[in-house]
């Protein structure tokens, strides 16, 4: 019990914390050079050496962590996710698949919890996410419903682009993200259709002013929710930091007397 106290106490000291995070923006920077033939034809032993030394420093440490944490350790989603990408880094086979073998670069998203800034983003991000989904399916009955229109409106004269409904919808969502919407697209289309731009004008304003800026506004609101409850909680603690320090002056106060 003493010897997993210790331990524990190691893993979460702040150093420990760095040296991983060393290790893991390491890992991503070999990675990258894998894919560069050049490299690798130069220093490809070396490249997959300290590849692989980073892959045994990720095993230690997770070994470490079940040992301290024991059952606790399937209860941190951090840890499993580690625990995930580290294991396919073992699996028989994985080194010949290279979408299994560029997995590990996920675990530079460790970066998050050790940079404040980013992790309020996220936190603000995912606390956004249960809007989000009714914005986007909002957003999925405005594509469904403008695709259906653009493929009977447009569809003969245009195959290429509003031929069927999975075109009219790719078409659609070029035209919501303006790229080359207006040459590349609509003014084709009013050639044909002069009228069309009484279809075009308001699904862009619906869609790209309308919806994508409530998107950006739901995770503006949650990241500055997300900000106020860091203040809160740092408030608090030093409330009750403050608290303790006047606790313990009062009881030496008291044995004076």
């Amino acid at each position: 019990m003493f010897f997993r106290t210790r331990l524990e106490r190691f893993l979460e000291h702040p150093r420990f914390g760095q040296f991983i995070t060393g290790v893991i923006v390491v890992n991503a920077v070999l990675l990258g050079m894998e894919t560069s033939n050049n490299l690798m034809l130069r220093a490809g032993p070396m490249i997959e050496g300290l590849d692989k030394l980073c892959l045994a420093i990720f095993v230690i440490e997770i070994a470490m962590k079940m040992v301290a944490q024991n059952w606790r350790f399937f209860t941190f989603g951090w840890n499993l996710f580690d625990f995930f990408i580290v294991g396919i880094s073992l699996v028989p086979g994985a080194q010949g698949l290279s979408v299994l073998r560029a997995l590990r670069i996920l675990r530079v998203l460790r970066v998050i919890s050790v940079a404040p800034r980013l992790r309020r983003v996220v936190e603000g991000f995912i606390t956004a996410l249960p809007g989000m989904g009714s914005v986007f399916f909002l957003m999925a009955i405005i594509f469904y419903i403008g695709s259906v229109i653009a493929t009977k409106l447009f569809g003969a004269d245009f195959p290429e682009w509003f031929g069927t409904l999975g075109l009219s919808a790719y078409s659609l969502f070029q035209i919501m993200t303006l790229e080359s919407w207006s040459m590349g697209i609509v003014r084709p289309v009013m050639v044909v259709h002069p009228h069309a731009w009484a279809f075009f004008v308001p699904f862009i304003m619906v869609t790209t002013f309308a919806v994508v800026n409530l998107l950006v506004g739901l995770i503006v609101n949650s990241m500055q929710d997300a900000h106020q409850q860091e203040a809160g909680d740092r408030t608090d603690a030093y409330r009750d930091e403050v608290l303790t320090r006047l606790e313990a002056i009062e009881r030496r106060l008291d044995d004076k007397k």
